[in-house]
């Protein structure tokens, strides 16, 4: 997740229109010199993440949901979250070779537990205030979930989980000197032991995802061989992958209607999702097209974060004040504005902007006209 973006020249633009727009949605990224597919890949699991959360507020609010809806949710869970610890596996080796050990373990306490202590008080703040309006059933007490439940807190169990897999894995790299393949022995033990210990989700959620993240370091060097990227961006791998991805998840919807799915089972189901999530991506790259989801995967961070909130208000304005009440048309609005409102919340009110402190303890630094602007973000 360690990016860098240049702040966008709003003068240079000829219309006032397109300045906001290009603000707004930073589609300077697009210009950048960056790994296209990587900001593809991102985009496609925030947006399966949103899709989960909206059908679950959805479900939550006593609408009776289609059941293809209800197996799209059941289908995509099997691979997305293991999908961006994989991502952060993969970029492993490459934050160790320009920080310190200390400052890796500070800057992952910025990017991942400073914004998760900032925007769980501020969700639960919300919707006790809300209760009136929301469905979900909130106590004070719930503020103390923070440090030792966050799988009670929506969406916000992933920022602790990664940041905790990240640190114990640095340990084990860095310190230990513990190889890739036998991270990826840790993991398999680890993923065995997170479900006895569910009782505590701060500790539990990690481990579950411990194997994905020491997956994404060991296989790290593929992504980058000239090699590996050709097979990737051929388009008869992405054509010969995509009957055994809808046969593999046909067969996990069918093992979760039925006898329920093993541990291992499941293990190969999400890896052979993420490979040809990863596929596509590349593929997506190589077309050009769809250029809109390397923006939205550029801000996956702050979507994560914030879209539970926009979804929710969504949801509460087109059910309760406009009387909507169809969960194909709640889906789509819940999805849309889960995931542009948190973009331009951001670009316009936190990046560089006077809400700087809900992402960063450290106020962002203004550069003088005579060196081009340049805002760190992770």
């Amino acid at each position: 997740m360690d990016r860098q973006f240049k702040i966008m020249d709003t003068a240079s633009t000829p219309t006032a229109k397109k300045s906001f727009i290009a603000r707004a949605f930073n589609t300077s990224v697009l210009e950048k010199s960056r790994m296209a597919w990587v900001d593809y890949l991102r985009g496609i699991a925030i947006i399966l993440v949103v899709y989960r959360h909206s059908f679950i507020g959805i479900e939550r609010s006593n609408i009776a949901v289609p059941s293809i809806l209800q197996n799209a949710n059941l289908m995509f869970y099997s691979f997305r979250m293991p999908l961006f610890f994989i991502l952060s596996g993969v970029f492993v080796n490459a934050s160790i070779g320009r920080k310190s050990f200390g400052k890796l373990v500070y800057s992952k306490f910025e990017l991942l537990i400073y914004p998760y202590f900032i925007w769980a008080t501020i969700q639960i703040t919300l919707q006790l205030l809300l209760s009136k309006y929301t469905n979900a059933e909130r106590t004070p007490l719930d503020y103390l979930a923070i440090f030792y439940e966050p799988q009670a807190l929506d969406q916000f169990w992933y920022l602790p989980a990664l940041f905790n897999c990240t640190i114990v894995y640095l340990i084990l790299k860095v310190k230990l000197h513990v190889p890739a393949w036998a991270q990826i022995i840790i993991g398999i033990g680890l993923n065995m032991l997170g479900p006895q210990l569910k009782a505590i989700s701060m500790i539990a959620d990690w481990m579950n995802f411990y194997i994905y993240f020491a997956l994404g370091d060991l296989c790290s060097s593929l992504f980058f061989r000239e090699g590996s990227q050709r097979f990737f961006k051929n388009p008869y791998t992405l054509l010969a992958l995509t009957p055994v991805f809808v046969a593999t998840e046909l067969w996990y919807l069918h093992r979760l209607h039925g006898t329920g799915v093993l541990l291992f089972e499941y293990l190969a189901i999400a890896i052979i999702g993420c490979f040809c999530m990863i596929v596509l991506a590349f593929r997506l790259q190589s077309w050009d097209i769809l250029r809109w989801l390397r923006v939205v995967g550029f801000h996956s961070l702050f979507i994560y974060v914030i879209h539970v909130l926009v979804t929710s208000f969504t949801r509460m304005i087109l059910t309760k004040f406009l009387g909507i009440h169809s969960p194909e048309i709640l889906l789509v609005c819940c999805i849309f504005f889960g995931v542009t409102v948190p973009i331009i919340f951001y670009n316009l009110l936190v990046k560089d902007g006077p809400l700087w402190f809900l992402f960063t303890p450290r106020k962002p630094v203004k550069k003088t006209a005579a060196q081009p602007p340049v805002a760190t973000a992770g």
